[in-house]
């Protein structure tokens, strides 16, 4: 069994002498089972208070970066700062940065601004585009951890990117309108915040795959923000007249429901991202059909032990997975 501890420091904490540790260390027999799992034991303990004071006393200094409605930027805050006090001894402080829309020159900005500053790590939601990835790359080279957040990006070295599998999320999606639909022929909007989030293109794509010949109209370019989003959709329904059901990629679903509304048409499936308190409210009321969630504060909790990890202040390498798809109905909502 390998490990960094004398045998000394080994038979301390087991509390027997040097020569029955080196008996079980090297298999030599002679030595009770139980003496042996209390060596194993405190081998194991010795690496835990390793970490600990590895961890003690250190103050971690993260941005958070995001482009996304104040909705889901303030679902991230939360979730983080419930994280927090569970990170210890381990002190992680955050610093945010969020903006609904605009130009990705803004976000080239703030991360430019974090790289003259000095950080322990970014976790970014931005688009993919070639701007913002070469902004992303600088912190890289710079030696800054940069983990990407529910939408990847093209960022080579990034340490991970933490959140749902977006194209089989599409797929999920596009099983559960199929089936509720059961034959009804029409159309379904898929509405989107914008197209060059890599995270809902590869829900779109997702979708698109696994619906097979229903039409599909996209709505895009509305950042996510209702009065944009009704604008859009209501244009959308003027274009479309059997519009029969929604997949929701970017949110503002009240905004799309209040369009279906304007213009005197019923949505008959409606399947929404992420059990934000809009969406919440929408399923008990049965105004949607379901929602694609994933927790929030398990992805946070995820990304700052990642962060954690590439300073070397947790152990093992980072190994990252997505998170899970739950399908929440009016039935199992929490």
């Amino acid at each position: 069994m390998g490990h960094p501890f004398r045998l000394r420091e080994i038979a301390r904490q087991a509390g027997l002498s040097e020569a029955t540790v080196d008996r079980v260390l090297n298999g030599r027999g002679g030595v009770r089972a139980e003496t042996t799992r209390e060596v194993h034991r405190a081998i194991d303990d010795l690496h835990r208070q390793r970490t600990q004071l590895r961890l003690a006393g250190r103050t971690f200094l993260i941005d958070v970066v995001m482009q996304t409605p104040e909705r889901f930027s303030s679902a991230v805050r939360a979730a983080l700062e419930a994280e927090l006090p569970f990170l210890r001894p381990a002190a992680i402080r955050a610093r945010f940065h969020f903006t609904e829309s605009g130009p990705a020159s803004d976000l080239v900005e703030t991360l430019g601004r974090i790289r003259r500053r000095g950080s322990h790590g970014v976790v970014l939601k931005a688009p993919d585009t070639p701007e913002v990835v070469a902004a992303a790359d600088a912190l890289v080279r710079d030696g800054v951890p940069v983990l990407t957040l529910v939408t990847d990006l093209g960022v080579e070295g990034r340490i991970a990117y933490v959140g749902i599998d977006n194209r089989a999320a599409g797929e999920t999606a596009a099983y559960l309108v199929d089936q509720w639909l059961h034959g009804r022929p029409g159309s379904v909007l898929v509405t989107l915040s914008r197209g060059w989030f890599r995270g809902e293109e590869q829900r779109v794509a997702g979708f698109r795959a696994a619906i097979g010949r229903r039409e599909v109209v996209e709505v895009d370019n509305t950042d996510g923000l209702d009065a944009t989003m009704q604008g859009l959709v209501l244009s959308a329904l003027d274009r479309t007249a059997d519009a029969v059901a929604v997949y929701s990629v970017g949110g503002a679903n009240p905004a799309i429901l209040d369009a279906f509304a304007v213009r005197d048409r019923r949505c008959a499936v409606f399947v929404a991202h992420d059990l934000d308190t809009d969406n919440a409210r929408l399923l008990r009321d049965r105004r949607i059909s379901a929602v694609l969630h994933h927790d929030l504060r398990q992805d946070m909790r995820r990304a700052c032990h990642y962060l954690l990890q590439a300073h070397g202040a947790l152990p093992g390498p980072v190994r990252p997975r997505p998170s899970t798809i739950q399908v929440i109905t009016p039935y199992n909502l929490p």
